[in-house]
Parts: C-alpha cells; sequence; structure tokens
C-alpha cells in the first residue's frame, strides 16, 4: 500500500457521543453523505472503500470543493455508487469509536482538532483533505487540498473501482478518458 501512496504522492505533486455530525447543507447535496459509523456498519454486510471529506465549518476552499466537486452529477455517482462517503469535522468536539479506537477532541487554544482527522491525515491538518480507506479501513491515501471535479473523478475511479489493485496511477492516467 505504500507503493500506492508514493504513487499518488508523485501525482499530487504534478497536479499541484459516538454519532459523527453533518453539515446540514452537506447532507442535501447529490453525494449520500453518511457517518463513519453508518459506513463500517454497512461495510459489515457489502464491502466498499470508504471515503472521508475531512473539513471544517471556517474552511472556505472546504465549501467551494463542496459546491463545485462533490455537486458534480458524475464525481457524486462515483461517491454513491463505488464508496460510503463519510463527511468528517476535523474539529468535531464528539468521541468517535472507528476501528475499535476512540478518538477525542483535542483543544489547543480558542481552536483545537480531533484526534481522528490527526490519524487520518498523518498528523498534517490541511483542509480540505479527503481520505480514501480500503474496504478492511486500511489507508489508502490522504489528499489534501481543494481539486476540481475533472481532476478529481479520475483518482476517485481508479480507488473506487479498484483500478489501484492491478494496475500503477501512470498506466491508469493514461488510459483514462475523461468524461469532461
Amino acid at each position: 500500500m505504500n507503493k500506492i501512496f508514493l504513487l499518488f504522492g508523485l501525482a499530487i505533486v504534478l497536479a499541484g457521543s459516538t454519532s459523527l455530525t453533518t453539515d446540514k447543507a452537506a447532507e442535501e447535496g447529490p453525494v449520500k453523505w453518511m457517518t463513519i459509523e453508518q459506513a463500517m456498519e454497512k461495510s459489515k454486510t457489502v464491502k466498499k472503500p470508504i471515503f472521508i471529506d475531512v473539513y471544517t465549518t471556517w474552511c472556505g476552499w472546504c465549501k467551494v470543493m463542496d459546491k463545485n466537486t462533490f455537486s458534480d452529477p458524475l464525481v457524486a455517482k462515483q461517491l454513491n455508487e463505488n464508496f460510503y462517503p463519510v463527511k468528517f469535522d476535523g474539529e468535531q468536539k464528539e468521541d468517535v469509536v472507528f476501528n475499535g479506537n476512540t478518538y477525542k477532541y483535542v483543544g489547543e487554544g480558542g481552536r483545537g482538532y480531533h484526534q481522528l482527522a490527526a490519524a487520518l491525515l498523518n498528523n498534517q491538518l490541511s483542509y480540505p483533505t479527503v481520505v480514501f480507506l480500503d474496504e478492511n479501513y486500511n489507508l489508502l491515501l490522504p489528499l489534501a487540498g481543494y481539486r476540481k471535479a475533472p481532476e478529481f473523478l479520475p483518482i476517485a475511479t481508479y480507488i473506487g473501482e479498484g483500478h489501484f489493485k492491478t494496475i500503477a496511477w501512470q498506466e491508469f492516467e493514461k488510459q483514462y478518458k475523461s468524461p469532461y
């Protein structure tokens, strides 16, 4: 799996209670967001990768990504069909039980962070960051920064359709035909 992360790392450089709460506006969009608990429960019966949008309420680029990327019909279709899509506030105060571990909010002055966000983002708290987990909750890729739909869709397709298991990113990228 480190090889996949390194391949994506290269692409990134080249391309420039225990319940999780979700943002009301995000719930109403075309992506059918769920909590991490809901995603883990669903994955007990049907295995799929998990996609997590780690955001904060104050992050302007997070809002732009919601508006422009996650509202795109092709992106929404990919996320809804091939992932369990989760929206996670990196500064939420509620405890979260994920994969047998309890993660808590850590206050730091006027603002803090959630331990799960830190764990998912390899302690690089940058928003927005999207995270791809495989069906066994192993970290495949944290992808920091705003991505437009035409840039985001091939990455989501590569992971969501399981191409990462059989083909290197560079090969997939050459073969991928953009619908945009």
